[in-house]
């Protein structure tokens, strides 16, 4: 092989030219999606070939893909820090904020990380390009189309990368073969290769291609005026000539425009229906298995996409909860994982999805659990929660009623109450009685001190 040449950066100032080792691409056998897969040996031949576009287009798959990716795209990256006590709080750094915020010149954030979790599912694979500046700090990352992106193998063990070209990203080369370094890879359902990631369409495909054949014939019924196709049948034996006529008769005048008109059939012609009914097939119950198997391929509860109805559980958060833990709480810890990796962040310093507008309650559910979190939280801490300002005073403080006492507290009270009533107490005389001057009148009150004042 020729030693390729790649560029780091659409403006192309990084270039740079590796040395390739007798780099093998890795087997096509080894989980690559083809455009046709066969569901068992010979379904290709009986017609019976799961099209990767075609189970694209079935609505289930197209729900489950756009839900995940839109669930995980809004969610806010924050840029965590960790301090000496091992808590990690949200900051700031000229080196990783900026390509977080605004990841390249063509797409904002959202967009970014909905091509980056759509390319994952639909094709099992993610390669996110770096671009770097004059200091070797990623300033952009571009997801690359994985259909045109393959993992190579050195002889040494060393992973590179085969790009073909892209003028959006500023890869004019036709080949163009950079290493692991320079690439982002994030990859699931790993079942062949460690290299190689399985979309899920792997597994649901056949459901799709099923469910996909039954939408396909219910609009060709329905096109017909709901009347399925059949045969004419005669009493006599006719020639091939005759029937041909017979046939393009029939289809002139009760076939497209002319469906649902009355045929009047003599010399004991008859015409039977030879096409199962949308009813007899139950054709509703089939395009819903097949719809509930691939939300199980994608971990996707049914409800979230319109398939069956919602649980009647009335606790929103931990709906979401569920949704959260099987589906999405892999996929977004991947992307940190491999954004921490990819950026070079550190020990102390990573990446973080905000999660709490994904598991945010409804309004009395969120008031009651900050009122049950002021003995762990300060007044501050909740106000922030509901997007409010800080406290001028006395905010940054943590509450706890006094109510609360320690075990040994408790068992030290109970002993010196023990012991008080084991101590006799000594006998104590009664007070003498307290004997209370009547009230006077006013005469006498003035007479007596009138007395008193002469004295």
């Amino acid at each position: 092989m020729d030693k390729p040449r790649y560029r780091i950066g659409a403006d192309g100032s990084n270039a740079r030219q590796v040395e390739a080792k007798s780099l093998s691409q890795v087997p096509a056998n080894s989980g690559w999606f083809p455009v046709i897969g066969e569901s068992f040996p010979g379904a290709w031949q009986r017609n019976v070939e799961v099209k990767f576009e075609t189970a694209m287009q079935f609505n289930a798959v197209f729900a489950c893909q756009t839900l995940i990716a839109s669930d995980i795209s809004k969610l806010r990256v924050k840029l965590v820090e960790q301090d000496v006590e091992g808590i990690w709080s949200e900051t700031r750094n000229s080196a990783y904020s900026p390509v977080l915020r605004k990841p390249n010149h063509y797409q904002n954030r959202i967009q970014f990380f909905e091509s980056w979790v759509l390319s994952k599912l639909a094709r099992g694979n993610t390669y996110v390009l770096k671009s770097r500046d004059g200091r070797g700090v990623v300033q952009k990352l571009f997801v690359l189309d994985p259909t045109r992106t393959r993992p190579l193998v050195s002889t040494t063990g060393d992973v590179y990368y085969e790009i073909s070209t892209d003028h959006l990203m500023g890869i004019t080369d036709n080949k163009v073969v950079v290493p692991a370094s320079e690439i982002i890879h994030d990859r699931f359902n790993c079942l062949f290769h460690p290299l190689v990631g399985l979309s899920p369409i792997y597994a649901s495909g056949l459901a799709s291609m099923n469910g996909q054949a039954i939408q396909n014939s219910a609009a060709l019924f329905f096109q017909n005026g709901s009347q399925p196709g059949g045969i004419i049948t005669v009493p006599t034996r006719i020639d091939d000539a005759t029937a041909a006529r017979m046939k393009a008769d029939w289809e002139e005048k009760f076939s497209g425009k002319n469906r649902g008109k009355v045929a009047v059939l003599g010399d004991g012609m008859k015409f039977e229906s030879s096409t199962v009914k949308a009813v007899d097939a139950q054709m509703v119950e089939h395009l819903k298995l097949s719809a509930e198997i691939v939300c199980s391929v994608y971990h996707v509860p049914p409800y979230k996409v319109g398939v069956g109805a919602m649980p009647s559980a009335n606790n929103l958060q931990s709906l979401n909860v569920e949704y959260y833990s099987q589906c999405l709480q892999i996929l977004l810890e991947s992307i940190e994982l491999c954004l921490d990796e990819g950026l070079a962040t550190g020990d102390k310093i990573g990446t973080e999805f905000d999660t709490d507008q994904l598991l945010r309650m409804d309004s009395v559910a969120q008031m009651d659990v900050l009122e049950k979190g002021k003995s762990v939280m300060t007044l501050d801490e909740r106000r922030r929660r509901l997007d409010l300002r800080k406290m001028p005073k006395g905010g940054a403080t943590v509450y706890m009623q006094q109510q609360d006492h320690s075990l040994e507290a408790i068992a030290a009270r109970d002993a010196q109450l023990i012991e008080q009533a084991q101590t006799p107490q000594p006998v104590v005389a009664p007070a003498a009685p307290v004997v209370e001057e009547p009230d006077l009148d006013p005469t006498t009150a003035e007479r007596l001190f009138a007395v008193s004042e002469a004295a």
